[in-house]
């Protein structure tokens, strides 16, 4: 998820997956029981879209698959080098996700410092919330484990199974790419994607029995259904589009962008619907690669947007932390003083403290961007890199 060198990279997939981080931020801020038992009213925009944005995190690894196949796969298939491969992964997402794991742990100490000082007072939530972010599923976050099958369970920085789906997919990709380039046959990439892609489906639907896409203990079978499905659609995108009308190219971006805001909006309806989800956010960002001269890539190269874009790893790791202190924060206001804000009017106080959220989000992601993913980066692949391996210039 780095790029070096002069690795291909497509501005519009990165605003696409800004955009995908703060759904998943309002999503976690509407599904919040905490916030929802001390809040009088539902904040304005909390609606079933942002209530099933959990689906955005598919769109992640399509996404994902995408974004590795072209630079690893179009750009350095016959340079591909699995420890130069591995070792930008880790780059990539390591220094976040371990200084997001340590700030949970400060702030968890701190609490527990707290109680001890009989300054505050353990709620139900909390006491269970100990009772899984202990030292044994402290040291599974360490080595990105806990979307393996090792836990059963979300802890600590609960957001960051995503990331040890992936990047165990991330491995595995490795190795497809080194059989393909063994034999020397690239469409075996593809080929072996698809089977990966169906192996996941099949293991969800015949191993898990899982009916929905909505889980996590085994997120790693979900990352491979959604990353292989995204290594298909570069493939299948690749070199068209040129012979189709400006009005069709238009109209399939469009179409695919409805299509994929109806089935986040009303999964909930029948949540097997969520299977589609990587197919269709499959022919959503194919179509935005195949067609990039039309409106919708223009007004997704848009500077806030792309700014978005840069940040939204940092935006999709550090919102579990801010939530958890917003949910303090309205805590202590209490219902009473909230009430008194909802008198003027009916959800004002959950729109205002949601508002605060993001924002608070998005400055805690600009810091983290600066200061421990482009540093981070720079500094493992210094620490462990040969000489031949270049320094990251920017995030994908």
């Amino acid at each position: 998820m780095l790029a070096h060198q002069t690795k291909a990279h497509y501005v519009p997939l990165d605003s696409v997956r800004g955009i995908a981080a703060v759904c998943v931020v309002v999503h976690h801020f509407v599904g919040s029981d905490p916030l929802g038992a001390t809040l009088p009213h539902r904040a304005w925009i909390d609606v079933a879209f942002f209530h099933n944005s959990w689906l955005c995190v598919d769109l992640f690894f399509v996404l994902s698959g995408i974004v590795i196949s072209m630079s690893y796969v179009q750009s350095e298939f016959r340079e591909f080098d699995v420890r130069t491969f591995t070792l930008r992964r880790i780059a990539r997402i390591y220094p976040l996700h371990i200084v997001m794991l340590f700030a949970f742990l400060a702030f968890r100490l701190m609490r527990l410092s707290l109680t001890e000082a009989g300054l505050l007072h353990f709620s139900t939530n909390e006491t269970a919330d100990l009772q899984v972010n202990n030292v044994y599923s402290f040291v599974v976050n360490v080595f990105l484990l806990h979307a393996m099958g090792v836990l059963d369970y979300l802890s600590w920085n609960g957001p960051s199974w995503s990331i040890s789906a992936e990047f165990y997919t991330y491995i595995v990709f490795a190795g497809v790419v080194v059989v393909a380039q063994r034999l020397g046959y690239i469409k075996l990439v593809y080929v072996l994607s698809a089977l990966l892609a169906v192996f996941g489906a099949a293991v969800i639907v015949f191993v898990l029995k899982s009916e929905t896409l909505d889980f996590q203990a085994n997120g790693f079978t979900r990352c491979f259904l959604g990353f292989f499905v995204g290594a298909l659609t570069l493939r299948l995108v690749s070199g068209r589009g040129r012979s189709v009308s400006p009005f069709v190219q238009s109209a399939c971006q469009i179409g695919a962008a409805v299509v994929s805001i109806v089935l986040v909006g009303f999964v909930d309806l029948d949540e097997r619907l969520s299977f589609c989800a990587p197919v269709v956010f499959g022919a959503l960002l194919g179509s935005l690669m195949a067609f990039p001269e039309r409106l919708l890539p223009k007004l997704l190269s848009a500077r806030p947007l792309v700014w978005l874009g840069k940040r939204s790893y940092s935006i999709y790791m550090t919102h579990a932390l801010i939530l958890v202190l917003i949910q303090y924060f309205a805590r202590g206001v209490g219902t009473g003083r909230l009430q008194m804000v909802d008198n003027a009017l009916p959800g004002l106080a959950a729109s205002l403290l949601l508002a605060l959220f993001v924002v608070g989000v998005l400055v805690l992601s600009n810091v983290t961007y600066h200061w421990v993913e482009m540093p981070g980066s720079r500094f493992v692949l210094r620490l462990f890199s040969r000489p031949v391996v270049p320094s990251v210039a920017a995030a994908e």
